[in-house]
């Protein structure tokens, strides 16, 4: 016999498993089975009948019966599920017991953490040229008074740099100061002194200088982006440090003025 579907789920969803719900349900239909025949009635294999009535025997959902052959009978549909319920309360109660101390366990170490620092949290280390490009723009865009720049080649930003533009524009509007020295090679590319007057036109402010030490940008004395090239290996893959410390930023600051006071205002003649 086919049990009904809705019956059985709602049986699992008290605790019992399917095969232990489908014995139940096959018991409550007559006044007693043997073991042989409820797996029949229950289609369940019968080699796993004697386990599932026994569990069902232990919970007090069905009786056994000695005898020459024993058989099974199911408790009232209204004892086993009052057994049923009274087990999930249980359940339940020491689960909020369980959850209870587990809150008051974590919840010190939680507000213990929020107190913590990792050292050096303030420097973050970028190898992927996709992220230090984002970080680039990320800087630019947290600038609320001033941007410095040494610019030189290879450049993780896009050609055009359109929100770079947006920000000279917006920190010029706001009364900042936007600054960029560029090495004289990089105005080889006649793609990059485009870009120079473009961002001269929206108010940068530019300086050129036969060689610069590093890709730096820094902004508002608090905020670095800078490369750090692999002294050793001798190829354009670099490590860029985003560093937020006023103290380096300001250190850096003064480096990059010093820098620019040396700096032409037009680039030199080249051989």
């Amino acid at each position: 016999m086919d049990t009904e579907e809705e019956p059985v789920n709602d049986l699992v969803a008290l605790g019992l498993a399917r095969y232990e719900a489908r014995v139940y349900l096959a018991l409550v239909r007559r006044e007693s089975y043997t073991a042989a025949e409820v797996a029949r009635e229950a289609d369940v294999p019968r080699q796993r009948v004697y386990d599932v009535l026994d569990t069902l025997v232990r919970r007090r959902l069905a009786t056994a019966h000695p005898g020459r052959v024993a058989t099974f009978s199911a408790v009232a549909p209204e004892l086993a599920v009052a057994r049923l319920m009274a087990l999930q309360r249980e359940s339940l109660e020491r689960l909020d017991r369980v959850s209870s101390a587990l809150t008051a366990a974590l919840v010190p170490v939680w507000a213990d953490g929020r107190n913590q620092t990792v050292p050096l949290d303030y420097v973050e280390i970028l190898r992927d040229p996709k992220s230090i490009a984002e970080a680039f723009t990320d800087i630019q865009a947290q600038a609320r008074n001033e941007l410095l720049s040494f610019c030189k080649p290879p450049f993780v930003a896009p050609a055009a740099n359109t929100s770079g533009i947006k920000v000279t524009r917006r920190l010029r509007r706001a009364g900042g100061t936007v600054r960029a020295i560029y090495t004289n090679d990089a105005l080889d590319d006649a793609g990059v002194l485009e870009n120079v007057r473009r961002f001269g036109a929206a108010g940068e402010e530019c300086r050129f200088a036969e060689q610069l030490p590093l890709k730096l940008v820094v902004a508002d004395a608090s905020l670095v982006l800078c490369d750090m090239p692999d002294p050793v290996a001798g190829t354009d893959t670099t490590t860029a440090l985003y560093i937020e410390h006023p103290a380096l930023a300001a250190c850096l600051r003064l480096a990059f003025l010093t820098v620019w006071e040396s700096a032409q205002t037009v680039p030199s003649a080249r051989p």
